[in-house]
């Protein structure tokens, strides 16, 4: 399995020939980074929520004409949104599913608090067994997922800082962290704090990954 990413939440999920993509949204695209182009020959799409740094129609819909046979999974809320905006979707329940060789399931989480502004229907996801996927969620709502083998962390948010974000991670264990939700700081910030984050972790044995380029990423057996 290939993870790779595309500033900020855009993360692209790659083995045995299929590509499902998650979140391509404003934060990525918003100074012509990343483009639509880049993605091609992609299988899903899934949208985890409503904020505009994770949805965003026009973005969405850019994709979609250059990736036809491509399928929208998302939750109701992000739906109804995608029925006005004119998107095709398929509804994600509780059940798990496969998307090709993706086994994913679905996890209904508390997105964290913003300023004057409601908390959104969030869906976040467990990958084949091995990757924790709590999109905007930082509780304890995942403690069940302790020790597994990676974990898509939020580095920089409105709703927490660093010390509530180390935290929840190492409250996980994870063995691994690929770090997300960073697409609105400067290069050389990020790296800085990425610097941070590995020094943090790497007292406690846990791989904290450096992904500072678009579409870097990390491979898991």
């Amino acid at each position: 399995m290939k993870i790779s990413k595309y500033l900020h939440s855009c993360l692209l999920f790659e083995q045995d020939g299929y590509k499902m993509l998650f979140d391509p949204a404003k934060f990525s695209f918003a100074e012509g980074r990343v483009k639509a182009d880049m993605f091609t020959d992609i299988n899903s799409i899934v949208i985890t929520h409503i904020h505009p740094d994770h949805y965003d129609a026009e973005i969405l819909k850019s994709i979609i004409a250059l990736n036809t046979d491509a399928v929208v999974y998302t939750n109701k809320q992000v739906g109804g949104q995608m029925e006005k905006d004119g998107i095709e979707y398929k509804l994600i329940n509780n059940d798990e599913f496969i998307l090709g060789p993706f086994s994913l399931k679905p996890l209904s989480l508390t997105h964290e608090p913003l300023l004057d502004n409601p908390k959104p229907e969030m869906t976040g996801f467990v990958i084949n067994g091995k990757v924790l996927h709590p999109v905007d969620a930082l509780s304890n709502e995942m403690a069940g997922y302790k020790g597994i083998e990676l974990l898509l962390l939020v580095t920089m948010a409105p709703f927490a800082n660093e010390v509530k974000i180390a935290a929840f991670a190492d409250s996980i264990q994870p063995k691994q962290i690929l770090p997300v939700h960073d697409g609105y700081a400067r290069d050389f910030f990020i790296k800085q704090r990425y610097a941070n984050y590995k020094k943090h972790f790497e007292k406690q044995g846990i791989t904290f990954h450096e992904v500072l380029e678009i579409g870097d990423g990390i491979t898991l057996e």
